[in-house]
């Protein structure tokens, strides 16, 4: 008999805990997940099902104001937020029910324990008055909003990813603290169901660590649209005034104040580490959260870390890639490392997605042996037919045109990028591997074959052409 009650305690019930509650039955392993709040954690209740689906409102809006460019009869729609936000939690609700329901993990053999989790050392969880035993401990506890220091914020009050949600409906105008996906998501999709917005970057650029042309392209259709976007702003204190909040600072050194009914926070992210008894059990921590290496095992061999909690890639996908990763490795060592090359996409109109290297990325890491391959939207046919021309796609090589990076501001972005992540896993080279590739036309995909063509005939310079001519007897 083991001398442990578990193989596995895993610590918050979340996008990267669920994977390892649905793996761990199938790999035959004793489990015990802790859950202080609710299955499903921010994915599901504050993060990306919430925002989808305020996403997918606010675009049919949109698409009713766009209907003439279709040739159709436009009509400006009536929105009630309202009843948008119903929509919202009726989804979350009905996954919460299935998917995410906790009976599901219960009735595979899971157990599903709820309270504060704290570590008395690698091998024991104590959650109120009741002490896990166990093999391995796997932490996953996520993630929430940074606040930035502003003076008078917390007095004046705050909207964040946590609460946005929970509003009966949306404000009337709102100031969007930071520039990254949530920030710039949210300040579309609340612009086109008609709240004024304004987003206060403190970056020089938006979205910084995607590919900066992009980036760029994408500011310039925000503003288009009718968004006030202010980069380089610094931000020292926040005010109560007649019907709602004013924030004073600096926008190149200038004095500036921007007043709106609410302020919605979404400058980032901070690893929740606290209350676990980590210092205790002797499991080593940083800035970003707990310390992994390339396994998702921390200091303590036997404490495991994935997800937000583990700082490297904040997304609900890759959380999930790393709890199969970190379970691989403490039942099967050496198995296969966590995977470090990530996509993801902010789910914008049009989609903004990355995988690999940026073109700074690469020319920093191997100079003038970096390529830079780019096609822009208005010369594919697909694009046309969708009134949705106005995007473009940059491919990364080296000097081989071995692929390093790819990224697409298109429609449906994140569904394309998985060819990329497929490419630049398998070391494939934009020519000849995947100019050879036949995409179905027409597509926003068939763009991939025209810039991989374009490549190639860019490097058969005209002496070489004139010698395969020859050795064919095709040159008079």
């Amino acid at each position: 008999m083991s001398e442990y009650a578990f193989d596995l305690v895993v610590i918050g019930v979340g996008s990267a805990g669920m994977t390892a509650g649905e793996v761990a039955p199938k790999m035959g392993i004793k489990t015990a997940m802790v859950e202080r709040g609710r299955v499903g954690g921010d994915c599901l209740w504050t993060g990306c099902v919430p925002s989808k689906a305020l996403i997918a409102s606010a675009n049919v809006a949109h698409g009713m104001r766009r209907a003439a460019e279709f040739g159709l009869a436009a009509s400006p729609p009536d929105i009630d937020t309202a009843l948008v936000l119903d929509r919202v939690r009726r989804i979350q609700n009905e996954i919460a029910s299935t998917d995410d329901n906790p009976q599901k993990y219960a009735d595979a053999g899971v157990e599903v324990v709820y309270g504060q989790a704290s570590l008395v050392d690698g091998h024991t969880v104590r959650v109120g008055e009741r002490t896990l035993t166990t093999k391995f401990i796997l932490i996953a506890t996520g993630s929430r909003p940074a606040v930035p220091k502003i003076a008078n914020l917390a007095e004046v009050g705050y909207l964040s990813s946590e609460t946005l949600f929970e509003q009966e409906r949306a404000p009337r105008s709102m100031l969007i603290v930071g520039g990254g996906p949530i920030a710039i998501e949210m300040a579309q999709a609340h612009h086109r169901l008609g709240v004024q917005v304004t987003v206060l970057q403190r970056e020089a650029r938006i979205l910084e660590r995607d590919e900066p042309s992009l980036s760029d392209r994408l500011l310039a259709l925000l503003r288009g649209e009718g968004i006030d976007v202010q980069v380089d702003v610094m931000l020292d204190r926040a005010e109560a005034t007649d019907g709602g909040r004013t924030l004073h600072g600096t926008v190149a050194g200038e004095q500036r104040s921007w007043s709106a009914e609410h302020v919605l926070v979404a400058a980032g992210r901070e690893p929740n580490i606290e209350n676990l008894g980590l210092e205790q059990a002797g499991v080593a921590t940083g800035p970003k959260g707990i310390v992994v290496d390339k396994n998702m095992r921390s200091s303590v061999e036997s404490v495991y870390a994935c997800g937000d909690v583990a700082g490297r890639f904040l997304f609900t996908h890759s959380a999930a890639a790393e709890a199969v990763a970190a379970m691989r490795n403490m039942f099967f060592p050496l198995t296969k490392p966590a995977p470090s090359l990530i996509p993801w996409a902010t789910f914008t109109d049009p989609e903004l997605a990355h995988v690999g290297m940026t073109s700074i990325e690469a020319r920093e890491e191997i100079g003038d042996g970096a390529k830079v391959f780019r096609w822009a939207l208005s010369h594919n046919d697909r694009a046309r037919t969708e009134q949705a021309t106005d995007g473009e796609i940059v491919v990364v090589t080296d000097a081989k045109f071995k692929v390093l990076g790819a990224h697409i501001l298109a429609p449906g972005a994140g569904e394309m990028i998985g060819q990329w992540t497929l490419a630049i896993a398998n070391e494939l080279r934009l020519t000849p591997d995947f100019g050879n590739l036949v995409q179905v036309y027409p597509t926003l995909s068939t763009a991939f074959s025209q810039l991989a063509g374009d490549a190639t005939y860019a490097q058969l310079k005209k002496p070489f052409l004139q010698t395969v001519r020859k050795i064919y007897g095709r040159l008079s």
